[in-house]
Formats: C-alpha cells, sequence, structure tokens
C-alpha cells in the first residue's frame, strides 16, 4: 500500500481498461518480468500494430507465459466470459497432475 503496509493476496485483479498489456504488467509486477513475457496479443502479422515474428498462436493469452505461474486474462466481457472457462480448465488440469501441451512459449523477442 502507499503507507508500506503489506496485503497477502491469493489473487489479483487488475481491472484496468484498455491499453497495452505489457504496459500494465511491467508497472503491476515489473518493467523485467514483462520484458520476459513479451508481447501479450496479436500473432505476429508483420503489421504496424502486430509486429512479427510468426507466433501461430494469440500471444501469451490464456495459456503459460515465460514466466512459470503467471497466466493473463485480458479482454472485453465476452471475451473474459468466454476464455474464463478454457483457462480456469487448464489450471484446474494442471492442479489434477494432467498433461496440458500448450502450442509453443514462445521466445521474448518485444520489450516494452
Amino acid at each position: 500500500m502507499d503507507d508500506g503496509t503489506e496485503l497477502e493476496a491469493d489473487l489479483i485483479v487488475y481491472a484496468t481498461g484498455y491499453g497495452s498489456m505489457n504496459g500494465w504488467l511491467a508497472d503491476l509486477v515489473s518493467p523485467e518480468i514483462a520484458d520476459r513475457v513479451g508481447k501479450c496479443w496479436g500473432y505476429g502479422s508483420d503489421t504496424p500494430k502486430d509486429p512479427g515474428p510468426w507466433e501461430g498462436e494469440l500471444r501469451n493469452m490464456w495459456k503459460p507465459t515465460n514466466v512459470p505461474n503467471l497466466w493473463i486474462h485480458g479482454g472485453n466481457l465476452h471475451q473474459s466470459r468466454h476464455y474464463s472457462s478454457y483457462l480456469a480448465l487448464q489450471l484446474k488440469a494442471r492442479m489434477e497432475g494432467l498433461e496440458t501441451p500448450v502450442y509453443e512459449l514462445q521466445s521474448s523477442h518485444h520489450t516494452r
């Protein structure tokens, strides 16, 4: 907190509105962690707002990131309702020891 006190938490919800997921992650956790995660959203279609390289799967959303135990959930209300089920199923399966392979964990080629 601003006064230096600390609160233990099992979950942090950072409901901020629209903006760069990488910037919020840098503010919430640290710039170093945001850089390790890399770019969020997009596929790498080599357009001005979606730089390459091509990833083949949506970057760092609703799947494991390059930072162990850090998962990112975001989007509008429809996306949040829809993908929260998939995210919850992946987390539950991992807690139960089931294999949950993903397409690929990409190298982080993007910083804030």
